[in-house]
């Protein structure tokens, strides 16, 4: 097809006019999207696609747990200031959720993610636990950039328990709409600060993305927007549809809509490649109303959506942890906060 081999040499064109050839032709994973309506209506939505299923089950965490960065001697302590709702990863690492503030942390893959090495003048933090630090430390986007633009420790990446790397870049968002994307390039943290940055999928780093997008932008169009389960093409299809939703403060449209573009960038159910985490099926979707803390999830295998309001658990100091099982096809209907039982807290993936 003429139209489609103009859009090639027109695409790589922009690439090379950005300085972008040489991009790893590996397809990645996740998307993450933020809605941003009126009347501080702000709804963010991610996709967890992964080669298998990660055994995913919900923990409720109260305030004033005492955690560390597990990776031994010399590992970062800390005290929870706030409760949180998460999502954990094969039961020893948190890679989704919100607490108490309204403030959410998605973890996506990024196989570009160089965390230097660790030379003994920080505190150590394995990676399993670095959304978890947000959750538990800040209560607004600017304060966490405010203080991780600091570097104050050093992230350790161990494989996953599939042997997968462990390399991924953290979004933050809040109830503001603010947004942060962070991401360790070359050793160093590397900080996108600003409520434009609504979109986050995976490889190439996020600057490369913005310039592929910009592609994308000056076509325009819904019949133009690339199709493939490439991240890049993610992306620009996310950002499309973000924008050109109807804007509303009715927060369950709100969220319906963002729950339709979420599903729309989804992998199907199948379609993965062997050894690489970055080709792989939707496992499961999130949905967060940020305004009114009510945290909504999807599974790729059930039909029904369930949702957890953060007002009605306990995330008190003292209070216990409760786990909610959705591992092994387990599902639930409307509000699942009753379903929540108390429970040990997951351990996180030691970082040595």
């Amino acid at each position: 097809m003429r139209w489609m081999s103009w859009v090639k040499v027109a695409v790589g064109a922009a690439l090379g006019a950005a300085g972008l050839t040489g991009i790893p032709a590996a397809l990645e994973a996740c998307t993450r999207c933020v809605y941003l309506g009126p009347k501080n209506t702000v709804v963010v939505a991610r996709s967890m696609d992964w080669v298998e299923d990660p055994g995913t089950n919900l923990y409720a965490f109260p305030r004033g747990m005492k955690r560390n960065g597990e990776s031994g001697k010399g590992s970062l302590e800390w005290t929870s200031k706030f409760g949180s709702l998460v999502c954990s990863f094969y039961g020893v690492a948190s890679v989704d959720g919100m607490n108490e503030k309204g403030l959410v942390a998605n973890m996506l893959y990024l196989v570009e993610s160089d965390y230097g090495k660790a030379d003994g003048t920080k505190p150590l933090l394995s990676i399993a636990c670095w959304a978890q630090y947000a959750l538990d430390n800040f209560s607004s986007v600017a304060e966490a950039v405010e203080a991780l633009r600091k570097e104050p420790f050093a992230i350790l990446a161990p494989a996953l328990p599939n042997g997968a790397k462990g390399h991924g870049h953290l979004s933050l968002s809040d109830p503001s709409g603010d947004s942060a994307i962070f991401e360790y390039v070359g050793g160093k943290l590397v900080i996108h600060h600003g409520r434009q940055y609504q979109v986050m999928t995976n490889s190439p780093t996020f600057d490369e993305q913005l310039a592929l997008n910009k592609y994308w932008e000056q076509i325009g169009g819904l019949a133009m927007l690339p199709g493939t389960n490439r991240a890049s093409d993610r992306f620009a299809r996310a950002s499309f549809f973000i924008q050109a939703v109807p804007k509303t403060d009715d927060a369950k449209k709100a969220v319906a809509e963002v729950l339709s573009i979420i599903r729309g960038v989804s992998v199907p159910l199948g379609i993965s490649v062997p050894g690489q985490p970055n080709i792989a099926s939707t496992i499961w979707r999130t949905v967060y109303d940020q305004k009114n803390r009510i945290f909504y999830f999807d599974s790729a295998t059930s039909p029904t959506v369930f949702w957890v309001p953060l007002a009605d658990l306990d995330l008190t100091e003292g209070a216990p942890v409760k786990k909610l099982t959705v591992a092994g096809g387990k599902t639930y209907n409307g509000n699942a906060v009753k379903q929540f039982e108390p429970s040990e807290p997951f351990p996180f993936l030691p970082g040595r």
